[in-house]
């Protein structure tokens, strides 16, 4: 038994702390800065032709027993700091949603300009051994990860992970929202529509963040038929009232 300054204690464990941290804020500064740097050099080219390793397909061959396209030999080994996965320490690779074109100029441009950043990704893991993931992700939808990696679709072999919709890029590409969602379910709702509307509301709330303020109003909209005795359709006219008893 020996007693325990505990100020002391508490004071050398903030120390230790505010250098990780110190750390980690200047590994993203630099890459900040090499993105911006890339960007900023980087005029944009519609009929660009470049091949990068996308995740999806990197050391997959057809069946001639040649690489696909995108898919090139992409070394990977076994690595503890990164809970045992497969990966590539000196190099980043691509990853691409399915519902996103991955030869689309806008990704090709991204790919290229970002290709600055792997030589950061390489000397920041280096300066800290204890960083695990670096990213970057672009506003056209692709996400530069490292260190690389096979990326596994799910079970239908799609990719839905999409870094736009990932709280840590909503938070940086925007600012905090009020956002106020009004939703019809009165009976003309039912069915797809109701579903649809469901859909486009649950896609709505994956872009928010925890800065962000929401509230969701239900409102019923009846519809009823003015002229009943009237005999042709001509005649007919319709208003339409939000929460209001039948029309008599």
């Amino acid at each position: 038994m020996h007693r325990v300054d505990g100020e002391e204690l508490v004071k050398t464990f903030a120390e230790e702390m505010e250098e990780m941290l110190g750390r980690k804020v200047e590994s993203v500064k630099r890459l900040a800065e090499a993105a911006e740097d890339a960007d900023l050099y980087h005029p944009f080219n519609d009929t660009l032709e470049f091949d990068y390793y996308n995740s999806l397909v990197i050391n997959t061959l057809d069946e001639d027993g040649n690489p696909v396209e995108l898919g090139g030999e992409f070394s990977l080994e076994e690595n503890e700091h990164f809970n045992s996965l497969p990966v590539n320490t000196q190099m980043s690779d691509i990853q691409v949603p399915t519902n996103v074109f991955n030869k689309d100029p806008g990704i090709l441009n991204g790919v290229y300009m970002s290709e600055a950043l792997n030589d950061v990704f390489v000397d920041n893991f280096q300066q800290d051994p204890t960083l695990t993931w670096q990213y970057f992700g672009s506003s056209t939808g692709f996400l530069r990860l490292y260190p690389g990696i096979k990326w596994t679709p799910d079970d239908n072999g799609v990719v839905t992970f999409d870094c736009r919709n990932r709280n840590w890029y909503i938070q940086a590409a925007t600012s905090p929202k009020d956002v106020v969602i009004v939703v019809d379910v009165s009976g003309s709702m039912k069915g797809l529509r109701l579903t649809i509307a469901k859909h486009t509301i649950n896609t709505i709330l994956d872009t928010l963040g925890e800065n962000d303020f929401v509230n969701i109003i239900a409102v019923r909209v009846f519809t009823y038929l003015i002229g009943r005795e009237m005999t042709f359709a001509d005649n007919v006219k319709w208003i339409a009232c939000n929460n209001k008893e039948p029309f008599t």
